[in-house]
This record gives structure tokens, C-alpha cells and sequence, in this order.
């Protein structure tokens, strides 16, 4: 097996963005007049953000809508970011092991990264753009061991690359929806990681 390489999903998994992503939807919503619901819109984090602009756009103003928001998104959402319960000491577990941590996201890429520098979180691999099986891709070019994620999704990415699918239920699906998508494990949310870790490894060795 490869040594430990640990990949997370970055919304609803590290890191909360609700707050923030709420307050760029509604600085869209002002600045091209289309009225996006966005507690709605937060609720369900997790897919591309193009799924989500076409719930609420016509399909012709769909990537001009995804590129304002992508303009808004920085003086908007990266200030009211936190870190979800356990993020850090979930990295910094996986760092005492000697193994390194990915962040593999459906978010745009130079989005994230401003996230995880504002937060401090060190990771050291970023891959951004990417949804379910383009993530599993990912993880296998960077030698993933496991994956962490908080939608049914991941544990596609999870299964795409071969490797376990840990799923946390800090976002939009619950624990029976990731188990029956494939979660090797499922925590309540990061502050089990720490503890749960070392059986992980071992799901990994048995894969």
C-alpha cells in the first residue's frame, strides 16, 4: 500500500462555507436581479456549482451567472469560512502518522486555495473543478489511500480510485445514504477522526 495519503473534501467537510456562500449568492441575486434562495442554496453544497446556478438561471445566462459569482466569491466567502469541529486536529493525526493530505474539491481550485490560506489549513495537494468520478481520478494520481467527504459523491470518488470512502454527516446526506453509497465508515463529523484513524488504515490494507 502506499504510504499514508489522505484526501478530504473541502465544503461541509473541513471547513464550514455556508455563511460565506450564502453571502455571495446574495450578492448575485443584487447584482444580476434573478432572486436565488440562498439558505436553500447552502443547503445542499456538494455538486458543481453550475447544478446549482441552473436551478436558478436560464440555461443561456448559466456560465455568465457562474463567472460573476466566481468574481463575488473572494470579498464575500472566504472571511466567514470556519473550520468544521476537528478539521485541524484531523490533519494534524494524519501529519503524526507521516502522511500527507490532499484537498480534492468540486470547488474552483484558486477558490479553495484562498480558504485554506485564510484558515491556515496546510495542505499538500489541491486539486479544484472536480465532481465524483473526475474526483476519484484525482486521488489516484496522487496516490490516495482514502478519501474523506460529506456526500454521496465521494464515496463515488472513494470508489473510483479503489480506496476507502470515510463519510462524515457534517453536510446535506445522512449516514445511511453514504453507507449505501459505498462509505467504508461513517463519523459524526471530524472530531472522530483522531480516534477512528489507525482502523482506517487498516480498511485500507484489507481493500
Amino acid at each position: 500500500m502506499s504510504p499514508l495519503t489522505v484526501g478530504f473534501d473541502l465544503d461541509m467537510t473541513l471547513v464550514d462555507s455556508r455563511p460565506g456562500v450564502a453571502a455571495a449568492y446574495r450578492a448575485l441575486s443584487a447584482q444580476t436581479g434573478v432572486p436565488v434562495d440562498a439558505e436553500l442554496a447552502v443547503s445542499r453544497l456538494g455538486p458543481p456549482l453550475r447544478t446549482e446556478i441552473a436551478r436558478w438561471f436560464p440555461p443561456e445566462q448559466v456560465e455568465s451567472a457562474v463567472h460573476t459569482f466566481r468574481e463575488l466569491y473572494p470579498a464575500y466567502a472566504i472571511t466567514p469560512t470556519v473550520p468544521l469541529p476537528g478539521a485541524r486536529d484531523a490533519i494534524d493525526a494524519i501529519r503524526a502518522r507521516g502522511g500527507r493530505v490532499l484537498v480534492v474539491t468540486s470547488k474552483l481550485g484558486r477558490l479553495a486555495r484562498l480558504h485554506l490560506d485564510h484558515l491556515g489549513l496546510v495542505v499538500d495537494e489541491l486539486a479544484g473543478d472536480l465532481f465524483a468520478e473526475q474526483k476519484g481520478a484525482a486521488l489516484r494520481s496522487f496516490g490516495a489511500t482514502h478519501y474523506v467527504g460529506d456526500h454521496v459523491a465521494d464515496m463515488v470518488a472513494a470508489a473510483t480510485a479503489e480506496v476507502p470512502g470515510i463519510g462524515v454527516t457534517t453536510g446535506p446526506c445522512s449516514a445511511d445514504e453514504l453507507r449505501a453509497a459505498g462509505a467504508a465508515a461513517v463519523l459524526n463529523d471530524l472530531t472522530e477522526f483522531p480516534t477512528a484513524l489507525d482502523g482506517m488504515i487498516q480498511l485500507a490494507l484489507e481493500q
